[in-house]
């Protein structure tokens, strides 16, 4: 890639992580971001649509990033525990990010970016596998509910977290499998 495209593409995700510490997704404007990232708005519209385009385009790069640091993602179904004791280490290094990036609105998102990049991993993995109905309704549980728990629950201190998740996730993940 052109180091003039990586310099601006990292000039905006810094400017725009710090302005979203700060405030709420909605909150941010083009102009504000681009005068922060020291660009033009027609800079801007050359690499994202939107704000909401670069907000998605970042979270997706951050779970990707998370799972593609899994040395062994088979292990999804053939070692449920060390993939999530893998992805959890993962997670928990860029707790921040993952704060400021699916705080408020955005939170809702989570879920769903994070199966679909997860589902990428398992194709690429097993590629004989299709998840039925029953199948995604259950990774969605799984997600769902380790990433509210993970952030709920800080004083139970993320070991805890883990082997909740864990147990929960060894026998769904097998019964997904299993099909």
């Amino acid at each position: 890639m052109d180091r003039r495209i990586t310099k601006t593409r990292s000039a905006v995700k810094k400017a725009f992580l710090e302005m979203r510490a700060e405030k709420p997704l909605e909150k941010i404007t083009v102009k504000e971001l681009s005068t922060a990232a020291n660009i033009n708005k027609a800079t801007f519209y050359l690499h994202y649509r939107d704000i909401y385009d670069l907000s998605e385009k970042l979270e997706r790069e951050l779970i990707h990033e998370c799972l593609a640091s899994v040395p062994n993602t088979c292990d999804i179904f053939e070692n449920v525990s060390r993939f999530v004791r893998s992805l959890s280490n993962s997670v928990i290094a860029n707790e921040e990010l993952f704060r400021v990036l699916f705080e408020g609105t955005r939170s809702s998102c989570f879920a769903e970016i994070f199966i679909d990049e997860l589902y990428k991993v398992i194709a690429e993995n097993f590629p004989d596998y299709e998840p039925t109905d029953e199948d995604r309704m259950k990774m969605t549980f799984l997600v769902e509910g380790t990433y509210h728990t993970f952030f709920k629950y800080p004083e139970q201190g993320i070991d805890k977290v883990l082997e909740l998740l864990e147990e929960l996730s060894a026998g769904t993940i097998v019964s997904i499998r299993k099909k």
